[in-house]
């Protein structure tokens, strides 16, 4: 099927973290580049809207309506029914799973690509194999279904970079109540959706917090309802902070990034948000392989140990120490902190 020749929109079922979804940023321009007359249509759960309505690659945000790990088999296939009209030649399937390629196939759409995993012959007909060595980044793997199979990789693969509405931090901001302009920002990300050994330590973050907070900025958390516990901790140990965790939408949180002098983040989705916005980021690995999963852009630092015992992409730490972000010293980030600015005021 020669897909260059046509204008058939393609559709992308879109994975289910805010990380991976901004990581798939890549995949769509990537697409864009080799068809650009053939429109990027995401199915998607519904609180990634707010990040397909700022990827301009996108012409369309499909919402598919299951909490994170739901089988939903029949609304996925009712789901998939109600597209069979759309035009779509090709479907590309991010997740690994079986349930992740129902829509596509109901849809009816001609070519479907993913990877191997659970079952899914029959339910795609473009099957890759997944070499782990040759694309070791989750990154590399979005974008390589974009591609010819066999093909070379872009080189550089590119950026994800979300689009900042006019308007949009500075509503966000009156909305919570906060002054952009008031003093330099930092922005402190302390949570990790996927397990505490992804959290650099509460008193490590309120040390970098009253280091700026003494030098004359701003010091703002940001993370979901359930991060209040680890930022209630750090705003009561660095009073001045303003804890926003469970305050904002994604699409204000995003927005509220933008504006940062800086950020420090745990290995999150917000992390690959700050990134995706074109702010220094001083990202903290411990569990998780600042190889596998880094921040895509250049004003970015990875801070890692690099311990015998990680990665061990583990939940909680197996061994009951968390060294691996423990001994990440405050210190190393203040200095970071201390050099002179990468980005305009």
């Amino acid at each position: 099927m020669n897909l260059d020749a046509q204008h058939d929109p393609i559709l992308v079922v879109g994975p289910a973290w805010v990380g991976d979804m901004i990581m798939a940023q890549s995949l769509f321009i990537t697409i864009q580049r080799l068809h650009p007359k053939q429109p990027v249509d995401v199915l998607a759960p519904a609180w990634s809207l707010p990040l397909l309505e700022r990827m301009p690659e996108v012409r369309r945000a499909i919402t598919l309506s299951t909490t994170h790990g739901e089988l939903a088999l029949r609304h996925r296939w009712r789901i998939g029914r109600s597209l069979r009209d759309q035009g779509y030649t090709r479907a590309i399937v991010l997740p690994r799973s079986l349930k992740a390629a129902l829509p596509a196939l109901a849809a009816g759409i001609p070519l479907r690509t993913g990877y191997r995993g659970e079952f899914r012959y029959g339910l795609l007909n473009d099957i890759r194999p997944l070499d782990k060595k040759a694309v070791y980044r989750t990154v590399d793997r979005f974008v390589n279904l974009g591609i010819p199979r066999g093909a070379a990789m872009p080189d550089p693969v590119p950026q994800p970079r979300l689009q900042i509405p006019a308007g949009g931090p500075e509503n966000a901001a009156s909305a919570l109540g906060l002054e952009i302009a008031a003093a330099p920002v930092l922005v402190l990300c302390p949570g990790a959706e996927f397990g505490p050994a992804k959290r650099w330590p509460e008193e490590h973050f309120a040390r970098v917090a009253r280091d700026r907070l003494r030098a004359g900025w701003q010091v703002w958390l940001l993370g979901s309802g359930r991060d209040r516990p680890v930022t209630e901790a750090i705003a009561a140990a660095a009073p001045g902070t303003v804890d926003l965790a469970g305050r904002t939408t994604l699409a204000q949180a995003v927005d509220l990034l933008s504006r940062a002098r800086a950020v420090v983040s745990n290995d999150s989705g917000l992390m690959h948000a700050a990134a995706a916005v074109d702010v220094p980021v001083i990202a903290l690995y411990g569990s998780s392989d600042p190889e596998y999963t880094p921040p895509l852009s250049p004003k970015a630092r990875i801070l890692n140990l690099g311990l015998e015992c990680s990665p061990c992409f583990q939940r909680e730490c197996p061994l009951g120490h968390l060294n691996c972000l423990r001994q990440l010293p405050s210190e190393r980030v203040i200095e970071l902190l201390d050099l002179p600015a990468s980005r305009a005021d």
